[in-house]
């Protein structure tokens, strides 16, 4: 009889996985919050469309936004399970990869024509829409993109580890 060893805590396959799980469920919970009306953090985000709020940005912007957030953290919990296998475990690790190039690409690009200024940027951008989005927004959207990127590896190096299941009769 093969015992398990006991677990203090979450395996390292498992835990880059429920991080990215908690950061999408994180920035979905945000997004539901600007959607019923919270306005903290948004105004800096959003510039102008935040006081306005037209029925497009709230429906598609935040309301959307914030469910794509929900199927990443499904994503994530997917990608956090030791078992997923054959075509599940491989798409899955397709849409991983494919969040985390997403979530680096427009963290690292944004943060970049910000800071060299190619996009010479008009009066429509406020300084403090810069900064929040240089010190906060940008480096949010990098810690996803890790976090989701690091649960894609993890998942692949733990399912090609283990030996494929046997039969029992």
């Amino acid at each position: 009889m093969k015992r398990e060893p006991e677990r203090a805590g979450a395996e390292p396959s498992t835990l880059w996985g429920r991080i990215a799980c908690l950061w999408a469920a994180a920035f979905a919970g945000l997004h539901f919050y600007w959607a019923v009306g919270g306005d903290v953090g948004l105004s800096v985000s959003a510039g102008p469309l935040a006081t306005e709020r037209p029925l497009w940005f709230v429906v598609a912007g935040l309301w959307g936004v914030g469910a794509l957030c929900l199927l990443g953290a499904l994503l994530a919990w997917l990608l956090a399970r030791s078992r997923l296998r054959g075509v599940p475990a491989l798409l899955a690790r397709w849409l991983g990869w494919g969040v985390s190039t997403l979530l680096l690409a427009r963290g690292i690009g944004i943060e970049m024509l910000l800071l060299t200024n190619t996009t010479h940027l008009d009066t429509s951008v406020s300084v403090g829409q810069r900064t929040w989005t240089l010190a906060l927004w940008n480096p949010w959207f990098i810690a996803g993109g890790v976090a989701f990127g690091l649960a894609t590896l993890r998942a692949r190096r733990h399912t090609d580890a283990e030996p494929p299941p046997t039969s029992r009769r």
